[in-house]
């Protein structure tokens, strides 16, 4: 009798285990990132005023170069498209780099890069012709 029980409390362990959500996983999915900005940046199309912001890649299977942008309270900013980026040596936390910019106005995001990630994002800014 105590042997069935046992097997029985195993065999329930090991399910929830399986059906329970991890964090983990979904942040690996979508790379969701907070970041905080002490100036203004730019992603493109808005410029985003210096305070916290959650970065994460939409759910999508058929395109992964889609950011969405959120702010504190969990409300959507911005969705971007971005192009793929490399680089050589993966880094252990989050890593972004600005484009070069007027003085006086606020930093572009060229790059996003998660921790871990030899691939990450570059965000695509329309150049202004006259």
């Amino acid at each position: 009798m105590r042997v069935g029980r046992s097997v029985l409390a195993i065999v329930a362990v090991s399910c929830a285990g399986i059906v329970m959500p991890r964090t983990a996983a979904a942040d690996e999915w979508n790379k969701e990132t907070v970041l905080t900005f002490s100036q203004n940046v730019e992603i493109p199309g808005k410029v985003l005023p210096a305070g916290t912001y959650v970065f994460r890649l939409a759910d999508s299977l058929s395109n992964r170069h889609v950011v969405q942008v959120f702010d504190e309270a969990s409300r959507i900013l911005a969705t971007v498209l971005t192009i793929p980026a490399a680089r050589l040596t993966a880094a252990d936390d989050t890593r972004i780099t600005f484009d070069e910019q007027p003085a006086g106005t606020p930093f572009p995001i060229k790059t996003w890069f998660y921790p871990g990630d030899l691939s990450g994002e570059e965000f695509v800014y329309r150049t202004h012709t006259n």
